[in-house]
This record gives structure tokens, sequence and C-alpha cells, in this order.
């Protein structure tokens, strides 16, 4: 989509910029002046139509290999459920916020339990996540346990099934998606490290969760075990050929003391995006794998995310930061 015109257009004529586009009129009932929220949920709404008319028109193995796909939403909407359930709100009205690509048939039966011992029970009975919960945690540690670290417990089990899943599959399919997925388990591993510094979480709790698969496995993930700041994280990425650019800041002429924490931080995260980018356009090369259907669903997102990057910035008049958006195409 023409996003390089979007960056000089005002609020008024930002529907019709995208009605030019592959989203079409996706915004012509909406009235103005118009939120961010609202330009990313109706555009992740048209993303998951194309995603549930590819499911339904699938047969074994792509259907399954969809089914993965949605695992990760659902985990992500399961967690929001514990949360609310921990806190006492109202789980129906989470409901809205919930992933629309995380929805399953039987999540409102989640919303009828009254503690988190009966929604752990639920989840057992009611969800496709319950291999994921039952293997990994307790009714006891929803109670317990800070709701990152259940969220990254079931979410490192759930990434090694689905690299085992894929590397059954084999051919094409397991190379390129084995590849993406090692670069979401090593997201992941030093993201849990960088935001594991000064808090509670121990060293030994941090490893554990860490999942056993990634470039950075074994000999990176039990480095970051033991990292305690910043640096410590950027001398193990040094190791990994892909991940040195994360933390060079030679084009910009700065450190990363120049930077200081939380903007290396900053810089590690758009980065990572940029690199995901790019894995998932590799897809694209290969003929004959289910690796694009997944590669689709991400750089849509990135796609969504630029949009709502550039209307956030028209609507805040820093157009001066319009670009600051990562490319898809």
């Amino acid at each position: 989509m023409p996003v390089d015109s979007m960056r000089d257009v005002g609020s008024i004529d930002f529907k019709t910029q995208l009605s030019a586009t592959d989203y079409g009129n996706f915004l012509a009932n909406e009235p103005s002046p118009l939120s961010t929220a609202t330009i990313a949920d109706k555009a992740t709404e048209i993303l998951v139509d194309q995603f549930n008319f590819l499911r339904s028109n699938s047969v074994e193995p792509l259907s399954k290999f969809l089914e993965y796909i949605t695992y990760g939403y659902m985990i992500d909407n399961v967690v929001l459920l514990v949360a609310g359930t921990l806190h006492e709100r109202d789980t129906h009205e989470l409901l809205g916020r919930c992933h629309p690509l995380g929805i399953f048939d039987t999540m409102p039966a989640l919303c009828v339990a009254t503690n988190v011992e009966e929604l752990y029970k639920s989840v057992l009975v009611e969800t496709p996540l319950a291999p994921y919960f039952r293997n990994c945690l307790s009714a006891a540690d929803l109670d317990d346990l800070n709701i990152e670290i259940i969220r990254n417990t079931v979410y490192k089990v759930y990434l090694e099934d689905f690299h085992n899943y894929v590397s059954a599959i084999g051919s094409t399919t397991g190379e390129a998606m084995c590849n993406i997925l090692a670069f979401e388990a090593d997201r992941r591993t030093l993201n849990i490290t960088i935001n594991s510094f000064d808090t509670e979480l121990t060293k030994e709790q941090r490893a554990k969760l860490y999942p056993a698969i990634g470039r950075l496995f074994p000999a990176g993930n039990n480095a970051l075990a033991k990292a305690n700041d910043i640096d410590q994280v950027r001398q193990v990425c040094e190791n990994v050929g892909e991940y040195r650019s994360f933390f060079d800041n030679s084009a910009s002429g700065q450190s990363n003391g120049d930077l200081g924490d939380f903007g290396v931080a900053a810089q590690l995260e758009d980065r990572i995006f940029r690199m995901e980018v790019h894995l998932n356009k590799l897809t694209f090369l290969q003929q004959f794998q289910y690796g694009v259907f997944y590669s689709y669903v991400k750089l849509k997102e990135q796609e969504i995310r630029n949009i709502t990057w550039i209307a956030e910035c028209i609507a805040q008049d820093a157009r001066d930061r319009i670009h600051d958006f990562i490319p898809v195409f």
C-alpha cells in the first residue's frame, strides 16, 4: 500500500488515501474525527476476515498449521481473562478486548468462572491450550505467579510445540518456519532478560522462561540467565552474526552509554521488528510451503502498526516523526 503518500495527508483525507488501497472503504461508515484505535481495529477486522477465509478453505495439514498460528493470540486472551479474574473484574467485559484471531467458540464459558481454580479447570476442558497449561502450570500457580510469568511460561511451551510440529512437516515449510520460530524464541528470551532487570524475578526463574529453541540456545540462554545489565546482553548478541546489529550505533555516532538503558531497549525493540519483517519477507522467496501464511499475518500486522503510527503522528501534529515506521515492502 502507498504508505509514503500518506505522510502528507491531513486527517480529513485519511479515509480517501486508504480507500485507494486493498483496505477499500473500510472506514466509510466511521464518523469523523477518526481515532487511531478505530483505524487499528477496523484494519485488524479485515486481516481476521482474510485469515478466516483461508482457514475455511484449508484442509490438513494446512488447517492444523493455521490453527497453530492462532494459539499465540489465544494465550494472550486467556491470560487477559486470568488477570481479570485475579483482580475481580467482570470478565465478560474483557471479551471485547480479546484479540479476534485468538477467539474460540468456548471462550464465553471461561467467563463463568468466579475464581482462579474454576478458570483453570475451564481452560483444561474448554480450550485448545489445555496441553500447554496442564504441562507447565497448576491452579495454584495462576493465583501465586506474576501474570507475565504465566504468559511467558505458556508461550515457551507453545513455541517449542509449534517448532516440533513444523519440523515434523519438514521440507521447505520446516526450513522456513524453524528459522522464524527460532528468531521469535530469541526475541522473547531477550525481552524477558531485559524486562527482568531490577525486578523480583530471580535468575533461576528467568532461565525457566527461556524457550529451548533458537539461535541463542543453549549457550546464549545460559549466559543471558546470568546477565545483570544491558551491556552483558549486548555481549551475548555479539556471538550471533544476525544479532550484532541490534546494538550497533556506529551509524548514528552514539554509544549505548549515550542512549541510556531505556534508549537501548527502545532501539533494540525497533531493530527486532525490522529483523522480523526481513525474515517474513524471505518466506515469499520459497515455493510450496506453508510459511507464507504465517508471514502474511505478521507482515499485515506490521502494516497495520504502520498505518496506526502515521495516523497518530497526524493526530498529534508530529510530522517530523511520521517517517519512523518500519517498511514492509
